[in-house]
């Protein structure tokens, strides 16, 4: 029996003969039916509620040309759209970077679709690791490079395994990769307020066990950092006990901490060795 590959990057990075390889979207097939199926959905699934209104004005006129018009617009929209979104998948969506030579990052090859570009090392200028959450769960985790000849974002496709790599997995990699040539790498955390109910900000249990650090140094931590506080009757003790009270910290400012942490403990330690893994087929 096999053991499990245990690396934490093992389903996204795989060596090469040329360097190492970093995918986004494992499948081209998959990703642009997955892509057309969730197009030809939407557009019925937005008229449902506009429908039901429309079938019973037919019925009440008792002629069908209403239904049949707003029929014929759905159909019109998935026409449009099925093909706009395949051009955009095809020429825009990035599936895998390559960055070579292994061990000694001088360029970085781009493969799209159909085509592939070339970005040396000399040219970028930084490296994003974008994270986005909502309701205190991650909803896209992307890498954006900066160019001097402009932008390229790295979207994890519908069903990549991306989503399940932990960002500082990833981040510890991609600066193996680019930190010898001079290149930086930022984490950034982006947490929309309005999905974020208090219930879902930290606790300070929940800070010491995100920033790693004991709990009597979070509030020192709080105050230095300007973290937003919130004072709130949890839902749990809404109807029991009324009075009951907690303090909880905004999430957003949180993250920002632990990135300012995770770097500080990264300087200070020893540098970690590159990655090999078995190519993937």
């Amino acid at each position: 029996m096999t053991a499990p590959n245990a690396h934490p990057l093992a389903d996204v990075v795989s060596v090469t003969a040329a360097g190492e390889r970093l995918v986004f979207v494992p499948r081209r097939v998959r990703e642009v039916v997955t892509e057309i199926v969730g197009v030809v959905v939407a557009p019925p699934v937005i008229a449902v509620p506009f429908l039901i209104p429309i079938v019973g004005v037919a019925l009440a006129i008792g002629s069908w040309v209403v239904l049949w018009a707003a029929l014929g617009l759905i159909a019109l929209a998935i026409g449009v759209l099925v093909p706009a979104v395949m051009f955009m998948t095809v020429t825009k969506t990035v599936r895998w970077i390559e960055f070579r030579p292994q061990g000694s990052t001088q360029q970085l090859v781009i493969a799209y679709f159909l085509r592939s570009s070339t970005v040396a090392v000399a040219d970028l200028q930084r490296v994003i690791l974008s994270e986005r959450f909502e309701a205190d769960q991650r909803k896209s985790l992307e890498v954006v490079l900066h160019t001097r000849g402009g932008r390229v974002e790295c979207k994890p496709g519908s069903l990549s395994p991306m989503s399940r790599v932990s960002a500082e997995a990833l981040l510890d990699w991609l600066t193996i990769q680019l930190g010898p040539a001079g290149i930086e790498v930022e984490h950034r955390t982006k947490i929309d307020p309005r999905t974020v109910h208090p219930d879902e900000w930290y606790s300070e249990a929940g800070l010491a066990a995100l920033w790693d650090v004991p709990a009597d140094e979070v509030d020192s931590l709080v105050v230095r950092h300007g973290i937003r506080t919130r004072t709130f009757t949890p839902r749990a003790a809404a109807l029991y006990s009324p009075a009951k009270t907690i303090t909880v910290y905004d999430p957003a400012g949180a993250h920002d901490v632990a990135e300012e942490l995770r770097r500080k403990r990264t300087m200070s330690r020893p540098p970690v060795d590159g990655v090999q893994e078995t190519p993937h087929p």
